[in-house]
């Protein structure tokens, strides 16, 4: 799984993404800072099971603050987009091809409005953040149009001659965008065209089935960014309801940032999340740097509760994607060979069974599986048990 962080340049895309990895990503406030893109890691927050035992587990992987399990995914924060992507402006054919793996997209926009479409700054309240929106849409879909009609014509007159089935044909032809036979027979029904005759779609057809399969494999959740700017909760709250059918976050990514480098200093004592933070050295801190903090924690957490850049991450893996958490752990015993406490945790697909989570873990424990057990619960349930958000499975096989 691939979370990809877009937007156009200076809207503070590099800083959220630092923010959520403290990968050590180019910023600054002109056009394409990021030419190529960052790799890094996030993490997704998941309330701990360790409590639910009174245990303290030991990740071997991501870490636990005060109960909280941090486990890691993949993030990629490619170069600024303009108007104009899809046909080469700005950065657009990089931008779009580093896109191609992302399972999820966060865009970040500047709901102040004080960033134009170029990325170039102007003065807060200027520029509508609706712009931004409209046409991120129109150059994903345009970009999915591209791949779509190439080579079009002799595609649809062979699938029709040879009656193939369309769904087989096209999911192979963009399995690169992450395209499944059902999400193109979903597409097709919902657009009630002719499946049997493909050379019959129009233009307007081919432009309607982009936009569902871009909709279906690149499903988006927006952060507005720098929205502790007067006037940008006003942005946020319109944008809101001019666009139903995306989750909208304010976000301050600077002061995450700012509290998480706090953090990792030893400044404070803070959980990506939360609205408090806990200032543990003062007599480190300039006043300039108490200043900021106060400024975080009175305009941004006490108001906004967060800053917005946890949650934005969490709601792309957990709402958007639908994946679970899965810890393996043993009913009479949590530890590893190593005495680790609950060392391990799994980031599944939606619909995942006890099966699935057995190869997960080993090929060999899919292959050997003969039960598995709900920790919680000491229940035994079989290999199409349907798995849940948070369960602990230990996997018992036939060796």
């Amino acid at each position: 799984m691939q979370i990809g962080i877009v937007g156009k340049p200076s809207v503070g895309k590099s800083t959220f993404f630092r923010a959520a990895t403290l990968a050590e990503a180019e910023i600054a406030s002109y056009p394409f800072t990021t030419i190529k893109p960052n790799n890094g890691v996030g993490f997704v927050k998941v309330p701990c099971v360790d409590r639910e035992f009174n245990t303290q587990c030991n990740p071997r992987t991501g870490y636990c603050l005060h109960h909280n399990r941090f486990v890691p995914v993949q993030m990629i924060d490619v170069a600024g987009l303009v108007p104009g992507a899809h046909e080469g402006k700005g950065m657009g054919n990089q931008f779009l091809d580093d896109l191609r793996q992302a399972d999820a997209l966060i865009h970040v926009i500047d709901i102040s409005g004080s960033t134009n479409e170029k990325g170039e700054q102007v003065p807060a309240g200027s520029y509508d953040p609706a712009n931004d929106v409209r046409f991120l849409e129109v150059e994903l879909d345009m970009w999915y149009l591209g791949i779509l009609k190439k080579g079009w014509e002799k595609f649809a007159r062979t699938v029709t001659q040879e009656k193939s089935k369309i769904e087989i044909a096209l999911a192979k032809q963009l399995s690169g965008l992450h395209v499944t036979e059902n999400i193109v027979l979903e597409a097709i029904n919902t657009l009630n065209l002719n499946k049997d005759k493909p050379s019959a779609w129009v233009d307007k057809d081919l432009q309607s089935i982009a936009t569902l399969l871009r909709q279906k494999t690149k499903p988006m959740v927006i952060a507005g960014n720098k929205i502790d700017i007067p006037g940008a909760a006003a942005h946020l709250q319109r944008l809101k309801q001019q666009f139903p059918l995306y989750h909208f976050f304010g976000c301050s990514s600077e002061s995450e940032l700012a509290l998480r480098e706090a953090a990792k200093a030893g400044l404070i004592e803070y959980v990506a999340g939360d609205k408090i933070f806990t200032i543990i050295h003062p007599e480190k801190l300039s006043d300039a740097q108490k200043n900021a903090l106060q400024f975080i924690q009175k305009q941004i957490l006490d108001s906004s509760g967060s800053t917005g850049v946890q949650q934005v991450l969490d709601f792309a893996v957990f709402s958007l994607l639908g994946y679970l958490a899965i810890f393996p752990g043993g009913a009479n015993k949590l530890e590893d060979k190593d005495g680790n406490v609950l060392p391990d945790c799994f980031l599944l697909p939606p619909q995942s069974t006890a099966l699935d989570f057995a190869y997960k873990l080993h090929t060999d424990l899919g292959k050997n599986f003969i039960r598995a057990i709900d920790v919680k619960t000491r229940k035994t349930v079989g290999k199409d048990y349907p798995l849940k958000h948070r369960d602990v499975m230990e996997i018992v096989t036939g060796r």
